[in-house]
């Protein structure tokens, strides 16, 4: 049986799309395209720009495992570092001529045979398989506070920061105290005149330093390639066996790993006051656990105050309180987030007989295993719904994913399938265990964030990730609509 080689099509050029870019040229296909809305590749690292931004997962892991880098100028990478190597990749594996930057899709359509993807200027592109490689936080969300627009100074949202406002000596207001918000009151404390941290929830914090690789610790990985390796499978097997289980498995990892985080907020701030209006009443890492070098110090300082009245108002001076009481400011900062349902949206996506995404996703969004939607033959998503992306490499994940893909689109080229798409009934079933083995999650223990549905319902895969490895490694052929090519006796069994 001969095949011939299939089109692809990516849509995102981050991590993820730029990582299935890669698989593709190792195993020898020329005909795909990646396009990307943005200017720049990187997806999060192209548009998160604001001061303090940082990965906070170890660079030695957060790093494709076929493009090392010996390089890593910090334990947890700088995001302009992380940026750099993702463009670094695209140089070394040739990925530029099938890039198509500043091109926004906003349809895609399967017409039984293909998939018609249009560009936000009307050209028209087609594809055998359509890979959405889109991300899960980059529809940024602005909360819709009373008077925003009445302010006299500068504001903007930490995914648009404006580099060129000069920050020191100012008064700045930062919203939110997330991850992002984390960073940045980090890296403008002793800065700015004064930064006033507006908190809505509270958050649990790990301090964690961030030292310097020294230049013999560099030089040594440049000339020996295995402590590369090292480094990133033993970082890996730390989280699988440790953090990941201790999040999904009832036991004592949960229990140290929390009565550690515990023991950082009861050290490392001082006044008792203080403690007790940042420190959560849920458990730790119910919410995402942010790791920080600078957050314990930077609010303790007297130049940073930590509001938890909550905003009452926005006026031309800058923030009311709900106790009445105005923060004057020059700038606000908005740590607010992202709309982490939007996965493919706004994009409008049709499979077989016309059924649209938003009509798939009327009661949320789902998809096999995270990588596949019943009844859009030869569509993958890259970062799909219910993954496991807390603290995580999310390279690591999408290389997962890309390898799930990678084994179908072989097999198109092979001859042996036209079209594939998972059935209904293997989605529901694994739906099923998946909201059946939620409740033995950290994150079902109190809390609500961006880790659940607006229901409450946890969105995270809830067992460990050496499972969903081991998982996306061994698809079977019973789980899937395939289509054979005609005349074909191949075809499910």
């Amino acid at each position: 049986m001969t095949g011939r080689e299939p089109r692809v099509v990516i849509i995102g050029a981050g991590i993820s799309g730029i990582g299935m870019a890669c698989a593709l040229k190792t195993q020898g296909f020329g005909d795909f395209k990646v396009y990307e809305k943005a200017t720049g590749v990187g997806g999060t690292w192209h548009h998160n720009r604001y001061p303090g931004l940082a990965c906070d997962v170890p660079s030695r892991f957060y790093q494709y495992s076929f493009d090392l880098n010996p390089g890593w100028d910090r334990l947890f990478a700088p995001g302009n570092e992380i940026r750099s190597y993702v463009e670094g990749v695209v140089e070394r594996h040739g990925i530029e001529p099938h890039l198509e930057l500043g091109t926004e899709i906003t349809d895609a359509r399967w017409d039984g045979g293909r998939w018609r993807v249009t560009c936000g200027d009307g050209t028209v592109d087609e594809a055998d398989v359509l890979v959405c490689a889109t991300g899960v936080l980059h529809r940024p969300h602005v909360p819709d506070l009373p008077g925003l627009e009445t302010f006299a100074g500068s504001t903007f949202h930490s995914s648009r920061w404006n580099e060129g406002e000069e920050l020191t000596g100012k008064r700045v207001a930062v919203i939110g105290t997330g991850s992002t918000g984390v960073q940045i009151t980090g890296a403008l404390a002793g800065v700015a005149a004064r930064v006033t941290v507006f908190q809505r929830s509270r958050h649990w914090v790990m301090f964690a330093p961030n030292p310097r690789y020294t230049r013999l610790g560099k030089g040594l990985a440049r000339r020996f390639p295995a402590l590369g390796r090292l480094g990133y499978h033993g970082y890996r097997a730390t989280l699988f066996d440790f953090l990941s289980q201790a999040t999904v498995i009832r036991g004592p990892r949960r229990r140290i790993s929390q009565a550690v985080v515990r023991a950082n907020h009861r050290l490392l701030i001082r006044d008792s006051g203080l403690r007790e209006r940042v420190t959560p009443e849920y458990p730790p890492l119910c919410k995402r656990l942010i790791v920080s070098p600078t957050w314990f110090r930077a609010i303790q300082r007297p130049d940073v105050e930590v509001v938890d009245t909550g905003i009452e108002r926005v006026v031309p001076e800058g923030i009311v309180d709900r106790a009445g009481r105005l923060h004057e400011v020059d700038v606000i900062a908005l740590a607010t987030g992202f709309d982490a349902q939007a996965f493919m949206r706004p994009m409008s996506i049709s499979g077989e007989d016309g059924v649209t995404l938003e009509e798939a996703w009327r009661n949320g969004p789902r998809a096999f295993r995270t990588v596949g939607l019943p009844g859009f033959p030869n569509l993958f998503t890259l970062q799909g719904p219910h993954g496991p992306a807390g603290n995580y490499s999310l390279l690591s994940l999408a290389e997962t994913q890309i390898a799930f893909v990678m084994r179908w689109i072989d097999r198109i080229r092979a001859g042996e399938v036209v079209a594939v798409a998972p059935t209904q009934a293997a989605t529901d079933a694994y739906y099923e265990e998946l909201r059946a083995q939620a409740p033995e999650t950290v994150w079902s223990e109190g809390c609500r964030s961006w880790y659940h549905d607006p229901d409450g319902r946890v969105e995270l895969w809830p067992w460990t990730a050496r499972h969903f490895r081991e998982l996306l490694s061994r698809p079977s052929d019973g789980n899937f609509d395939i289509t054979p090519p005609p005349g074909s006796a191949c075809g499910p069994p």
